[in-house]
């Protein structure tokens, strides 16, 4: 090519990029939607966000321009929430408004829009509904959810006592526990901690959670179209997901080849009668595809939020001894030690309510909360977010709001605490969201954290040889988890 033609080549694409910047540029200046930083053509604000670190970028952003604002990913707009009183407006005072399910790029190559916790419209509402009756029934009338949780806090006792004192990373055993709890709903047994597919299922589960906290997942989120053609890590997760559903296929045939349509045994059992049910009916969502998804969904959510709650609690409680010793005189003067703890002593145990509760506020595990988004056109203080835009209801800024909080970079069970040490709710608590999409589990996850947290600290003192620094317990806020690091523990006999 010589140079005239070169020149003209050029002299095209600036032409072009000026006409595609200006068309961008007047379209998104046009919008009614709130004010937030300028974006770029196609990549948005990518580049304003700090590598690895979406969480933190997002809450500066929010210190700059307000509790609501804009922030693209891409091309397309995401309305981001900060503090109580925007998630709470968003979330319960126009409910119904933004309980749509967001996009959220990995869940959505995983689940499709299927399943309870990322579909939308009826297939969500149903769905949910069967989805919390059936929990609500835990067991299907044989034995109370209550009583599932204490057989797997004897279990894991039993476990720790067998580690004799030495120093443990607790993640694999707390993680089998947790799980085992959900397994006896929708499997109908637990697993023993020995089993080896047992185990690579559950280290899968975690790989899936950080592969989506990862720097490479942040950058799947904000740019999937690029994203998907660029080699990394962030491309194993078909092969990881594939896996955990293969597992989650073989349990479903196993209990279509041995059903008792009048005696259902557990949660899949439950949604193959509802299927046999609704096989006439045209727009019923119980299907197959649903099913798998549904498990998969429970499965996960009730294997890793909860175990690493408690694997930050731990951690926690080795930083500060004197709250651990605090809980032990509690322990002692309600339970002593010659009973099992039960969900009835929570409410003479304010000082355990308060640690559990300021486990999750601190350490917060879903900082972005799952992404929401508006099922219509929504006037939203002054602005207009139009239908089916996402929505960040950002949940750390909520459990770290000043305003409600009194000391909010603190690790303070006195935040749960009234004047006479009894315990104090607090309408900011939100690590399980709120409105329409709460999450489904969290009975269930509150009665576990105190029933196994109870039991461990009844019959253990915990202790480190290593010195837990405020790094250590401080969460990274980087991506879509609060993962905790790596640690050992000693569970000392009392």
């Amino acid at each position: 090519m010589d140079i005239t033609g070169l020149g003209t080549l050029v002299l095209i694409l600036l032409i072009s990029c000026i006409v595609i910047y200006s068309t961008w540029n007047s379209m998104y200046r046009k919008r009614n939607l709130p004010p937030g930083p300028t974006p770029l053509p196609l990549i948005g604000n990518l580049l304003q966000i700090k590598r690895g670190e979406m969480v933190k970028s997002l809450t500066e952003f929010g210190k700059q321009y307000g509790p609501v604002y804009t922030l693209y990913l891409g091309p397309r707009p995401v309305i981001v929430l900060n503090g109580y009183q925007a998630v709470k407006e968003a979330l319960i005072d126009q409910g119904e408004e933004f309980s749509g399910r967001g996009k959220l790029v990995v869940a959505d190559l995983i689940f499709g829009g299927f399943g309870v916790v990322f579909s939308n419209g009826d297939r969500w509402k149903q769905l949910r509904r069967f989805s919390l009756m059936t929990l609500r029934d835990f067991g299907m009338g044989k034995r109370s959810i209550e009583e599932r949780i204490k057989e797997e806090a004897q279990c894991l006792q039993v476990e720790l006592h067998k580690y004799k004192q030495t120093p443990t990373d607790p993640q694999n055993i707390l993680v089998q526990a947790v799980s085992n709890v959900i397994c006896s709903v929708v499997f109908g047994n637990r697993f023993e901690y020995e089993n080896s597919e047992f185990l690579k299922l559950l280290r899968l589960f975690n790989e899936t959670f950080q592969m989506m906290s990862s720097t490479w997942g942040q950058l799947q989120q904000i740019i999937p179209f690029i994203m998907n053609y660029i080699p990394g890590p962030h491309q194993k997760i078909d092969k990881v997901v594939a896996r955990q559903l293969e597992f989650v296929s073989e349990r479903v045939k196993k209990n279509q080849e041995t059903i008792d349509f009048n005696s259902p045994r557990d949660f899949i059992d439950c949604f193959l009668i509802k299927m046999q049910q609704e096989t006439q009916n045209p727009t019923s969502e119980f299907n197959l595809k649903n099913l798998l998804m549904t498990v998969l969904n429970l499965f996960v959510a009730g294997t890793e939020t909860v175990s690493s709650t408690l694997r930050n609690g731990i951690l926690l409680l080795l930083k500060y001894p004197h709250i651990q010793e605090k809980l032990h005189k509690e322990i002692d003067v309600v339970i002593g030690q010659n009973r099992s703890p039960n969900i009835d002593d929570r409410s003479k145990m304010p000082y355990m309510d308060a640690v559990i509760h300021e486990i999750q506020r601190f350490t917060d595990i879903l900082p972005m909360n799952l992404p929401h988004s508006v099922i219509k056109d929504t006037a939203f203080q002054g602005y207009t977010i139009p239908k089916d835009t996402d929505v960040y209801p950002m949940l750390c800024s909520v459990l770290r709001d000043p305003t409600q909080f009194t000391t909010p970079e603190n690790f303070n069970p006195e935040h749960f605490l009234d004047d006479s040490g009894c315990f104090k709710k607090s309408d900011a608590f939100m690590p399980f969201s709120t409105g329409k999409r709460i999450c489904l589990g969290e009975g269930l996850a509150r009665m576990e954290l105190f029933l196994f947290l109870t039991t461990i600290l009844q019959n253990f003192t915990l202790t480190s040889e290593t010195q837990i620094t405020e790094s250590d317990i401080t969460p990274r806020m980087a991506g879509f988890a609060n993962v905790p690091i790596s640690y050992k523990v000693s569970f000392v006999p009392r």
